[in-house]
């Protein structure tokens, strides 16, 4: 019993960290699609920011991460 409780304790505590890294990763997964289409890597920049932050910002959506509360913008320089 104490072994379960421990173990929801420390999910609820490294779940913030697992979701950083999945966005981490998608972004990284993106920027390597972009490269592999020709495209520079200094000509461009890639973002994430929150989804009520994606409506005022420059540039394409082009993914989203962490449960879809965070978007990933395009933008050329």
């Amino acid at each position: 019993m104490k072994r379960k409780i421990i173990t929801a304790i420390l999910m609820t505590l490294f779940i913030p960290v697992i979701a950083s890294a999945s966005c981490e990763s998608v972004v990284e997964e993106i920027t390597q699609k972009i490269i592999n289409n020709g495209v520079p890597s200094d000509s461009f920049t890639i973002t994430v920011v929150s989804s009520e932050e994606a409506a005022s910002q420059q540039g394409t959506v082009v993914g989203n991460c962490s449960n879809e509360t965070q978007k990933i913008i395009y933008t050329k320089k």
